[in-house]
């Protein structure tokens, strides 16, 4: 065979991810507040592209946008916040198919959603030039740093003084401890040793007490000289403070060479300091979580699945404005721009719809499995994996992983996020159904919150009462878990029971039974929320 060279034509197939394959998978796992940010930016850099008022908009002018430049393209859309009606005993076919909708063309312009703007779409007046918004006129809370420098002002009159303590309180971070080294401010600042350590102790001595601490202990040091209570015993007391952790009450006993009921006594003392005095300046917003899925219990038996309107940005393709623009554009550049930014904003359009309904397929499918959950509880949260969700819906293990990223459930029973269904499975004792680790979980937290302190539960005891219950669970595995949920062991939760009973009666006034972790910090007062 003479080996020659030849043109072969071959017929192939390939997944190509082009760009705008790659934006409909980054929008699967966008949360909320990433995904607005990027709907915004998309209707900044893209003239075709605008906010759809849901309120404000009528219908008919939605219709005419969509139908006048284009007549023969498809209009509407599935309703995203349709409910889907789940009985119990049979499972409802879903209506939307995932590939159909990633190839389908001339898919429905508006994204249902809450309006982005501010008061564009409100349909209330604002003063001509007036761009002010509630948030310019709320007055700003000072932090921990402009605190501290209104004090300094006033504590030292020197400039060079003042200059060292603004370096010095630049290094102290948002807790109120002081994370820098002296020598180095010293050799920054060109001055000696000695008069940044004088600077320092002044801003110790600021408000709130206890800032400007190097240390735990140092802390609490500091608030305790201001209560003219920082004797040689609790100097010592402070000095051995993971023997608190520990609640090693015999121990302090000899480090601090007094007897129990005084030990008890400091420790009851220091637990009512706060470990982190700067925390009172902190002004940082905490975003409560709104959930991407409403679920509700029926009257008439089943669940109702649907997705929250207000969390999904509403954004339509303005057509009209783009056969304007057509008909006056000259050059071919001018028709190649308008004919590009169409077709991104048609493609936006199409991934905002197919991440709704991705998000509401398998939102879906996970109440028809976890349905046990929502009437029983967590003790009935049965084993879940992605394989079998993706085979329920018809999707990709991968996409149901980005789809349920960042994403949360709202039910009867509290909110959750989509990846809380999906746990791991424990054996059955006797061949049964297996058991959620979670659920198992939940029962061991149970078992060891309803001990005493005379009848504290060991892991091998856990193990039996499992076994009782038809869980096949090994002993290490329950220290696993427990470990994983900060618990200590049998001895360590023994030896704290019966401390706190001692400092109850002891102190004088009623402590809350608890079961800290084994962190020095962690021991000091939790009835005050300082911890």
């Amino acid at each position: 065979m003479a080996i020659t060279q030849r043109q072969v034509l071959r017929q192939t197939q390939s997944l190509v991810m082009t760009p705008q394959l790659q934006q409909a998978i980054k929008l699967l796992q966008l949360p909320q507040i990433e995904l607005a940010q990027f709907v915004e930016q998309e209707i900044e850099t893209n003239p075709l592209l605008e906010r759809a008022d849901g309120d404000g908009l009528a219908l008919e002018e939605v219709q005419r946008t969509r139908d006048a430049p284009e007549s023969a393209d498809r209009a509407g859309s599935d309703d995203l916040t349709a409910r889907e009606h789940l009985p119990d005993s049979e499972v409802a076919p879903l209506d939307v198919d995932y590939d159909q909708i990633c190839a389908a063309e001339g898919t429905s312009e508006v994204a249902p959603g809450p309006d982005l703007g501010s008061a564009a779409g409100s349909g209330g007046k604002r003063f001509e030039g007036d761009d002010r918004t509630i948030e310019d006129t709320i007055g700003t809370v000072p932090t921990l740093h402009d605190h501290l420098n209104a004090q300094l002002g006033l504590a030292f009159v020197d400039p060079k003084d003042r200059l060292i303590g603004v370096h010095l309180i630049d290094l102290i971070d948002e807790a109120g401890y002081f994370t820098g080294d002296l020598e180095a401010v010293a050799a920054s600042a060109g001055c000696d040793l000695a008069r940044v350590v004088a600077v320092f102790e002044g801003i110790q001595r600021f408000d709130p007490t206890g800032v400007g601490a190097r240390s735990l202990a140092e802390c609490l040091a500091l608030q305790l000289h201001e209560r003219d209570r920082l004797n040689p015993a609790m100097q010592a007391f402070l000095a051995q403070l993971d023997l608190l952790a520990a609640n090693d009450i015999t121990a302090l006993c000899h480090a601090c060479s007094v007897d129990r009921e005084d030990v008890l006594a400091m420790a009851a003392e220091v637990r009512h300091l706060n470990p982190k005095p700067g925390l009172a300046f902190s002004n940082e917003r905490i975003e409560p979580i709104v959930p991407d899925v409403f679920v509700r219990h029926l009257r008439g038996g089943g669940w109702a699945v649907e997705l929250n309107s207000d969390a999904l940005p509403r954004v339509l393709v303005n057509r009209a404005y783009y056969a304007t623009l057509t008909s006056h554009a000259r050059s071919r550049d001018e028709r190649a721009y308008l004919s590009s930014r169409k077709q991104s904003a048609n493609w936006l359009v199409r991934s905002l719809d197919q991440r709704a309904n991705s998000i509401l397929k398998v939102a879906t499918e996970i109440v028809r499995r976890q349905t046990a959950f929502l009437h029983e509880g967590i003790e009935h949260l049965r084993p879940l994996n992605l394989r079998d969700v993706a085979g329920g819906v018809g999707l990709h293990e991968s996409t149901v992983s980005r789809v349920t990223t960042n994403k949360y459930m709202a039910t009867p029973r509290g909110t959750y996020p989509l990846k809380f269904f999906f746990t791991s499975a424990i054996a059955a004792a006797e061949g049964g159904d297996a058991h959620s680790a979670e659920a198992v979980r939940h029962r061991i937290r149970g078992m060891i919150a309803a001990e005493t302190a005379d009848a504290v539960v060991s892991d091998d005891r856990i193990v039996v009462l499992l076994r009782q219950q038809g869980v096949d669970i090994a002993r290490r595995t329950v220290a696993k878990y427990r470990e994983a949920m900060g618990i200590p062991s049998s001895v360590g939760r023994r030896r704290i029971k019966q401390n706190n009973r001692i400092e109850s009666e002891v102190a004088g006034f009623p402590m809350v039974e608890r079961t800290p972790a084994a962190t020095a910090e962690a021991v000091i007062d939790t009835a005050g929320g300082k911890v």
